[in-house]
């Protein structure tokens, strides 16, 4: 088996190409095509007579970040066209009641009824297809009420924009998100339409470059950290919405697994951005819905958190004088000052050469220049540069721990990405944590993730009944419980004993169980998961002591005195404190 992971970062491309038992890595500056990128990276890593090739990507993201987006309409039940602008009555922020919501993806002059209705026990007004108006939009999302029970009419409605729009992208709310809550199904079907046609250009353009040079068609990861063929993910854009995170969490929960860490905490801190993810028992913990770019999305998705802390961050004084670091970011081009290709504004990798904690030269031939970091500094301690990027860090990983009722000191910290290793030692001190683990393809997890990925589909079937009412139930999976009357829901893993293991959830979640209460069944969720091939992780023998800089492979460590350790039979570097 050659199998081939190409991961499209802000800043880099990293490749990773397993074959005959060896792990090849290389790493190139992302190009504004990201197509481009990839090809570049697949040669680099020298990727001929490919039996598997998987690929994340920041496409669909992105687009959803800048509001890049195809035109798009909005269908709905007549009377509910102003669904995506009333949303819901929580404000935008808790605390600043004048804030805005970032604008709904479809404006209202795009927002149109169709009469016909559907209750939650059957029809209760005829569709009438005639009043369905004409539309000018190159994608069209379609949310119709109760169409998670009875989706006629939503698949009568889909079938004629289809037939009259041939050249539309459109989506039904059934088919991407089958579940109850009226804005979030319609705001997860509008992102789709949305991203459609932008993600379905890039992955059509990604397979015939792909093609001409010699490569298959790759597999895309989903946000859910499983694979996707590319027809998949260009039909249903918001499956890959958080394709690249997902990835470095699947090669970190690999990568733990094998160094004997069931729970860690996945930290990838690259160029531009830092993603962070709780592992529990050797899975990666999903959620079932988040917030992208002021929009919610109700799918399956690794519960990646991320924050604009990357290498490249710009370091800055706000109004008050206080320094501040990102989210603006140097990216690729120019990069940090340290790069010498005209940037000239501090970042955190300049702050860390100066500091000595990094090397002339870094992967991808940049030969870093301390004079020009010195010069985009001039005014600013390096140190405190550091202490304040540590600060944002640790906040990202209390949020995927200590405020999900984690405690850090029971977890390793699994550091990769081209910055993470530099500043893992002093996140793990901070949060009490012993263990730090420092894979030996560090600086292209994410890419090693991609080509360790499982394919994976997940299904939701919504039931919104008694527990006891429910027929019988799937024996893997999990099912979205909640006490009768309450308006949120705690997933559980199916199997035995599942009424009393969600009174155990509630009460480990609200610090009270009510035995003699209704339990009523919402969702159930599946996944078919189709197993990746076995991948074989090694590295160099190493042993450390701290303080010490060392040269991995696309990646920097450091090691500050009090730490110390050595690789495992997996090229690992475990890293503990002293006297741990």
């Amino acid at each position: 088996m050659r199998a081939l992971g190409i991961d499209v970062g802000g800043t880099f491309t990293d490749a990773v190409l397993v074959a005959d038992g060896a792990v090849r890595t290389a790493k190139v500056s992302t190009a504004s095509r990201q197509e481009l990128s990839v090809l570049e990276a697949a040669a680099a890593v020298g990727a001929t007579a490919i039996d598997r090739f998987t690929h994340g990507t920041t496409a669909a993201t992105n687009a959803l970040l800048e509001r890049r987006g195809a035109r798009t309409a909005f269908v709905a039940t007549a009377g509910f066209e102003h669904l995506l602008h009333l949303r819901r009555q929580a404000r935008a922020h808790l605390y600043r009641p004048c804030a805005d919501h970032a604008p709904p993806l479809v404006p209202l002059e795009r927002c149109v009824g169709v009469e016909g209705r559907i209750g939650p026990g059957g029809e209760l007004a005829p569709l009438d297809l005639s009043t369905l108006p004409e539309l000018d939009a190159e994608a069209i999302a379609v949310c119709l009420l109760f169409s998670f029970r009875d989706a006629s009419h939503e698949r009568a409605v889909a079938e004629e924009l289809r037939r009259r729009h041939p050249r539309a992208h459109v989506v039904a709310s059934h088919e991407v998100s089958p579940e109850l809550r009226e804005y979030e199904r319609a705001s997860t079907t509008a992102v789709d339409a949305y991203l459609g046609p932008v993600l379905s250009m890039y992955l059509r353009s990604l397979a015939d470059r792909c093609r001409s040079a010699g490569l298959p068609v790759p597999y895309v990861m989903r946000s859910s950290g499983g694979l996707a063929t590319l027809d998949e993910a260009a039909q249903h854009a918001a499956f890959a919405l958080l394709s690249g995170p997902a990835a470095g969490v699947v090669g970190a929960a690999r990568i733990a697994a094998l160094a004997g860490f069931p729970d860690a905490l996945s930290f990838d801190m690259g160029g531009t951005s830092t993603d962070v993810c709780a592992i529990v028992g050797g899975q990666a913990r999903r959620e079932h819905e988040r917030v992208v770019g002021g929009a919610p999305v109700r799918l399956p998705t690794v519960a990646v958190h991320t924050v604009g802390a990357g290498g490249g961050s710009i370091v800055r004084r706000d109004v008050g004088g206080a320094l501040r670091v990102g989210p603006e970011s140097a990216g690729a081009d120019p990069g940090p000052a340290c790069y010498g290709r005209g940037g000239e504004r501090a970042t955190v990798t300049d702050a860390n050469l100066l500091l000595g904690r990094l090397p002339e030269r870094l992967p991808a031939g940049i030969e870093l220049d301390r004079d020009a970091a010195g010069s985009a500094l001039r005014g600013l301690e390096p140190e405190a540069v550091i202490d304040v990027v540590n600060a944002e860090l640790t906040r990202a990983l209390r949020v995927v721990s200590v405020e999900q009722g984690l405690d850090p000191r029971d977890f390793a910290l699994v550091a990769f990405g081209g910055a993470g290793p530099l500043h893992a030692c002093a996140l793990a001190e901070e949060l009490g944590m012993d263990a730090v683990l420092v894979p030996a393809a560090a600086g292209v997890l994410s890419a090693l993730g991609l080509v360790a990925a499982d394919e994976r589909r997940d299904a939701v079937r919504s039931y919104v009944t008694p527990l006891a009412a429910a027929r019988e139930l799937p024996a893997e999976g999990e099912a979205d419980l909640r006490y009768a009357g309450q308006s949120f829901e705690l997933t559980v893993p199916l199997g035995a004993g599942l009424p009393e293991r969600f009174h155990e959830a509630h009460r480990d979640r609200y610090g009270y169980a009510d035995h003699d209460r209704e339990i009523e069944l919402v969702a159930v969720r599946t996944a078919e998961v189709r197993e990746a091939p076995p991948v074989d992780v090694t590295g160099p023998p190493l042993a450390v002591r701290g303080p010490q800089v060392l040269e991995l492979d696309g990646s920097t460590a450091w090691v500050p005195a009090g730490w110390a350790g050595e690789t495992d039979a997996h090229g690992t570097l475990v890293l503990r404190r002293a006297g741990v």
